[in-house]
């Protein structure tokens, strides 16, 4: 019997190595302990994120949050987010854009096609920790209603 509270997913998008280690360390010390999913390449993250179908609905009513990077190896961040938003099943998921550029055009662009944060790397580890605990919070709080 489901009580409507799963666990969100974490889904990391990172083909730095040494970021990734970063980034998981931080959230883990930050006290979230959701599953977390990496990916180092574009096409791989999207192939999990999409699904055999290409649209997504494998991962329909599951509730996922997506550390995305912008620089990948074979792909932009940028059209991973606007594939994801392109997706009736997951238009709505949390993207998170880690990045080390912070040209203002670029997080326009983000945010035009829906991410929700903008993080430039090298971020502040505090400030990133500290936001990972509010997150955290707010993912141990969350009720995510059930898509019906």
């Amino acid at each position: 019997m489901s009580n409507g509270l799963e666990p969100i997913v974490i889904v990391m998008i990172e083909d730095d190595e040494g970021h990734a280690r970063l980034i998981e360390k931080n959230i883990r010390r930050a006290g979230v302990t959701n599953a977390m999913v990496p990916f180092t390449t574009g096409l791989k993250a999207l192939s999990y994120l999409l699904g055999p179908d290409a649209n997504g609905k494998v991962h329909a009513g599951k509730h996922l949050l997506i550390l995305l990077d912008l620089n990948l190896p074979d792909m932009s961040g940028i059209d991973i987010l606007a594939r994801l938003r392109e997706s009736e099943h997951l238009r709505h998921v949390m993207v998170i854009v880690l990045t080390t550029t912070d040209d203002p055009a670029e997080i326009r662009r983000c945010y035009d096609l829906g991410a929700n944060a903008y993080v430039a790397k090298p971020m502040q580890y505090d400030k990133f920790v500290n936001a990972i605990q509010q997150l955290g919070m707010f993912l141990s709080v969350v009720t995510v209603p059930e898509v019906s």
